[in-house]
């Protein structure tokens, strides 16, 4: 089986060929004209991750909402119950840059962090 990817390791973007066996084994990778482009599409067909940047919303504020985001890659397939978590979540002000607002979301070993400050009214 094949599959076909378009690597976003680098601004090249690679049309990258995963040749992948039945059992889901990766036979070869051909396209990339980096190295790193062979390791994304080796992770993207295995176990896909993904960066989650979004919103939370913040009590006492002087923005309802402050941004953040994921401080490393979540597994593609538990972005949407994350966000569903994240939706759940009201932070209270004043909220700095850094702060964990979600420690360990969902069991992935992965915080989500605020990118930036909301101070307090």
């Amino acid at each position: 089986m094949q599959k076909n990817i378009i690597c976003v390791a680098c601004p090249m973007g690679c049309g990258i060929t995963v040749e992948l066996a039945d059992n889901g084994d990766i036979i070869s990778v051909t396209g990339n004209t980096c190295k790193r482009g062979d390791a994304y599409a080796r992770t993207e067909c295995v176990n896909p991750v993904r960066s989650l940047a979004t919103t939370v919303k913040v009590s006492g504020g002087i923005h309802n909402v402050v941004p953040c985001k994921s401080a490393g890659a979540l597994p593609k397939g538990k972005i949407m119950d994350c966000m569903k978590e994240i939706a759940k979540v009201e932070a209270k002000a004043p909220v700095k840059l850094g702060d964990v607002l979600i420690s360990d979301i969902l069991g992935t070993g992965i915080d989500i962090v605020a990118t930036n400050h909301c101070p307090a009214k």
